[in-house]
């Protein structure tokens, strides 16, 4: 009886793992809309667990007096195609995220990438009035 149990929970074990396809694990960097001037911009990050669990995070520190804020959430289990949404309470900042091994995308809720003239960096706003709003994910 012992070993159909524990071969019942082995294949479970195995089943669960294969669904999970995550990209990479752990901690990663991104800077999707560029910095203002002011209290400092916040550089945010996400950190993918083994089991699939998305955690956001930002840090962020205040340029006049030196005071740190930081927060993250977990944003639930990774999926290819789910645009996970990312909420901060502190300021009440809410966002629409896809990622993959290289690349996050901030997205409307459907997943559509969004272009925004905040997502251009200052020498892509000479040029244009929008920009695709995406980061690369750095270690």
């Amino acid at each position: 009886m012992k070993k159909i149990f524990s071969l019942m929970i082995f294949c479970i074990s195995i089943f669960t793992w294969a669904q999970v396809n995550i990209p990479f694990t752990g901690h990663r960097s991104f800077d999707i809309m560029e910095g203002y001037s002011g209290t400092g911009t916040p550089h945010y990050y996400l950190d993918v667990k083994k089991n699939g669990d998305v955690h956001f995070g930002y840090v962020q520190v205040n340029q006049a007096n030196g005071k740190e804020t930081k927060e993250e959430i977990n944003a639930g289990k990774y999926s290819p195609n789910k645009v996970m949404k990312v909420h901060f309470k502190k300021y009440n900042e809410t966002f629409f995220v896809k990622f993959d091994k290289n690349k996050i995308f901030m997205t409307d809720e459907k997943g559509n990438v969004q272009n925004l003239e905040g997502c251009c960096s200052s020498s892509e706003s000479v040029d244009k009035d929008t920009c695709n709003c995406e980061s690369g994910l750095y270690k």
